[in-house]
């Protein structure tokens, strides 16, 4: 892990059922120091209920806010800035779930529609070209609504434990070139 600007406190964003201990958001919350957003309810999420855990995590920050998010986390971060305003100044989506896809479980409809306004804070997506939950032209839609850069991997499935991502090593440099265009932002 390279070092990291300690000038930001960095939040954890879970996805549908939480990433458990071999997830590499795990793994990331550990080495960072990270905050982790807590919710009452992981497998039947509420979006109401997620934005408030998200922002009871941005409240304990003691700093400006980095959120690293993984699937149903990307929405919910499209969700609250789109509602609160400057709380996150940078956001790292990593393969954010299609909620309007076909046959979406029903415990993730609440989560649609996608919003579709730019995000107020520079944000990177990171999508894999055969994820099951989200078709590649869709992750381009979605980075393109929220003026996000995005970035492919291929074949690497839903960038979790079950396509092979645990430590996810080769992702520190996803969240170095967010934290560039973080200052780079924060200069102009």
């Amino acid at each position: 892990m390279p070092p990291f600007n300690q000038a930001y406190d960095y939040i954890i964003q879970p996805g549908w059922k939480d990433s458990g201990p071999d997830h590499w958001q795990t793994h990331w919350q550990q080495a960072l120091g990270a905050l982790r957003v807590q919710n009452d309810n992981w497998t039947e999420p509420a979006l109401e209920a997620w934005l408030d855990g998200l922002d009871e995590a941005l409240d304990a920050a003691r700093r400006p806010a980095i959120v690293i998010a993984h699937s149903l986390g990307c929405i919910t971060v499209a969700h609250h800035a789109r509602r609160f305003h400057n709380r996150i100044a940078g956001a790292l989506l990593v393969a954010p779930a299609d909620v309007e896809r076909p046959f979406v479980p029903q415990p993730l409809m609440g989560f649609a529609p996608v919003p579709r306004q730019p995000l107020p804070f520079p944000a990177r997506v990171v999508a894999s070209t055969s994820d099951p939950y989200c078709k590649p032209h869709r992750a381009a839609r979605m980075a393109g609504y929220w003026g996000a850069s995005l970035v492919w991997l291929p074949q690497a499935g839903h960038i979790n434990v079950d396509s092979g991502h645990r430590t996810w090593e080769a992702g520190w440099q996803e969240l170095s070139a967010l934290l560039q265009a973080v200052a780079h932002a924060a200069a102009a």
